[in-house]
C-alpha cells in the first residue's frame, strides 16, 4: 500500500521530498524583514507607538491614493460658474480647505504634498541609515587606520552646518528634489555611523565572534552575518529619526524658497502663502500644511519614543 502511495505522489512521497532550503542571501533578507516586522510589532505594543503608527499609516494611504482622492491636480486653477477666478476663497463645498491667491485648491495641494513628504523622508532615511551603518560597521570592526580615516571624515561632516551648506549648493545647482535628498543624506548619516561604531566596538569582543574567527570564518562574513544583525535595531531606530529629520529639513528648505518649483510640498505651500502676504489674512492656506507637517513629525516622534523605550527599558521609568 505504501509503495502505491509513493508511486502516486501521495503523503509518503511528499514526506520523502527534501525540504526546500533558502540560499544564504534569502536567509539574510528573511532576517532583515523579520527584524523590521518584529520592530513594528514592538512599537505597536506601546500606546504611543500604536497611535504614531496609525497616524503615519493614514498619511501613507493618503499619499498613495492622491491621484484618486485629490479632486484636482496641485497646480490646477479653479474658476466659478461665470469663469471668474476663485482667489483666496475661504473653505466651501467646492474647495474644502479654501483656495490660494492663484485660485488653486489648498485641499488638493495638501494631499499631493504628503507624497513629497513621504518620498523625501523615506528616501533620505533609508539612504542615511544604510550609509551610516556601513561606515560604523567597517570603522568599529576593523579599527586602526580604517577607523581613523572614517571617523575623521565623520568629524568633518559634523563640523559642516546643514542649512548654510545646503543653501550654497542649491544656489549653484538650482532647486531639485534629488539634490535636496542627497544633501539630507549627507547630513544625517553622521550620527548613525557614530552610534553603530560604538555598538560594534562592544560586539567584536563577544565570545561568539571569537568562536567564529576560530572556526575560520572570513572577516567580511563575520561583519555582515554575525555583527550586522545585532545592530539592526539601532539602524531601524535612526531610520525612523531620519524620516522625521528629512521631512523637517525639506520643509525648511522649501519654506526658504529652495524647494523644487515643479512640485508642491507642505513647506512650499507655507512659502507661497508667506510671499503672498496671506499668513494673517488667509488662515485656511497656512493652517492645513502647517498642521499636516506638525502631525506627521509628532507621529514619528511617538514611534521613535516607543522604540527607544523597548530598546532601553530604563526609559520606561521616566
Amino acid at each position: 500500500m505504501q509503495e502505491k502511495l509513493a508511486d502516486s505522489g501521495g503523503p509518503t512521497a511528499a514526506a520523502a521530498r527534501p525540504p526546500v532550503r533558502k540560499t544564504g542571501f534569502g536567509r539574510r533578507i528573511g532576517r532583515l524583514l523579520g527584524g523590521f516586522t518584529s520592530s513594528l510589532a514592538t512599537i505597536a505594543s506601546y500606546p504611543t507607538g500604536a497611535a504614531g503608527l496609525a497616524i503615519i499609516a493614514f498619511f501613507v494611504v493618503l499619499a498613495l491614493s492622491a491621484p484618486w482622492v485629490a479632486p484636482h491636480a496641485p497646480f490646477d486653477v479653479l474658476t466659478g460658474e461665470s469663469k471668474q477666478l476663485l482667489r483666496l476663497k475661504p473653505p466651501s463645498a467646492a474647495a474644502p480647505f479654501g483656495t490660494t491667491n492663484q485660485s488653486m485648491d489648498v485641499f488638493s495641494q495638501v494631499i499631493w504634498g504628503s507624497r513629497i513628504a513621504l518620498l523625501v523622508g523615506l528616501t533620505a532615511a533609508v539612504g542615511s541609515a544604510v550609509l551610516g551603518t556601513l561606515i560604523g560597521l567597517f570603522s568599529g570592526y576593523f579599527g586602526g587606520r580604517t577607523d581613523d580615516i572614517l571617523m575623521r571624515i565623520t568629524d568633518v561632516a559634523f563640523g559642516i552646518p546643514f542649512l548654510p551648506f545646503a543653501l550654497v549648493i542649491l544656489s549653484i545647482t538650482g532647486p531639485s528634489l534629488a539634490i535636496i535628498i542627497t544633501l539630507i543624506v549627507c547630513f544625517l548619516w553622521r550620527t548613525t555611523a557614530r552610534v553603530v561604531r560604538s555598538q560594534v566596538l562592544t560586539l567584536r569582543q563577544r565570545p561568539f565572534i571569537w568562536a567564529a574567527r576560530a572556526a575560520g570564518t572570513s572577516e567580511i562574513k563575520i561583519l555582515f552575518v554575525h555583527i550586522a544583525p545585532n545592530v539592526l535595531p539601532l539602524m531601524f531606530l535612526y531610520m525612523a529619526i531620519g524620516v522625521q529629520a528629512g521631512v523637517m529639513l525639506e520643509a525648511a528648505l522649501a519654506f526658504l524658497g529652495f524647494g523644487d518649483p515643479n512640485l508642491i510640498s507642505w513647506g512650499r505651500m507655507l512659502n507661497l502663502a508667506f510671499k503672498a502676504g496671506a499668513v494673517r489674512t488667509a488662515w485656511w492656506w497656512v493652517l492645513p500644511p502647517g498642521l499636516s507637517l506638525s502631525l506627521f513629525v509628532i507621529a514619528i516622534f511617538m514611534v521613535t519614543r516607543a522604540y527607544e523605550e523597548a530598546l532601553n527599558p530604563r526609559l520606561r521609568q521616566m
